[in-house]
């Protein structure tokens, strides 16, 4: 059978690494005993290898209480075992951050996957108590790999020198030191159907970087 389908770069290989990208809407990992990988539910697309799926609990009393008050849950699943997996998330691009005992705080529709040496939390965005969702992001901290998905060329913003406004859902993650609040330019004619569909917006300033998708929708 001949087709361009079965060129050489469509091919798997295996590897050695944690986590890597296979493509760039793909990521592989090898998993080993002792050394899980936490992921997005539903991210798994295929694997080999001697491998297990079970959901992923808060991991103290303080953590189940935020899930609790949430109700924003982050789906996270633990994949432990001895083999190789691939993930991906709707054909969005994949990027790695390698982690040297530093934090970063990542939407949760963006989140895709991160070593198990890597701790996490929920934290809310203040001034989100306006929204019924509450805004609640994940920070991931630590030193290991950590995986984001982002539709198209992510665009880097440092708002060190002056404060950024971001759409909230093309807002994928940012330095965990950032705390941003929410600004609201919601006016009465939101109310007939004459809003500008910006009512809400992010507001970062200080050292740091946030990291923004050219999409208004989740990853």
């Amino acid at each position: 059978m001949r087709s361009t389908l079965f060129d050489k770069g469509n091919n798997t290989s295996h590897t050695q690494d944690p986590m890597r990208l296979h493509n760039d809407y793909t990521l592989q990992s090898r998993i080993t005993p002792g050394n899980d990988l936490i992921t997005r539910k539903g991210a798994m697309i295929a694997y080999q290898g001697n491998l297990e799926f079970k959901h992923q609990g808060a991991r103290d009393a303080a953590q189940f209480m935020r899930k609790m008050v949430s109700n924003e849950d982050q789906p996270l699943m633990r994949v432990s075992g001895n083999g190789e997996a691939y993930f991906a998330q709707n054909k969005a691009r994949i990027h790695l951050l390698q982690l040297e005992h530093e934090a970063v705080t990542v939407s949760g529709t963006n989140l895709l996957a991160f070593q198990d040496s890597l701790t996490y939390d929920l934290t809310r965005v203040k001034g989100s108590s306006m929204l019924l969702s509450g805004m609640w992001n994940t920070t991931v901290s630590g030193y290991g790999s950590l995986a984001i998905a982002a539709h198209g060329e992510p665009i880097i913003f440092d708002c060190s020198q002056q404060p950024l406004f971001t759409d909230m859902h093309a807002t994928v993650a940012w330095s965990a030191s950032l705390q941003p609040q929410v600004k609201s330019s919601m006016s009465a004619g939101a109310l007939i159907g004459r809003g500008s569909g910006e009512a809400f917006q992010y507001v970062f300033h200080g050292p740091g970087w946030v990291i923004v998708q050219p999409a208004e929708y989740a990853a």
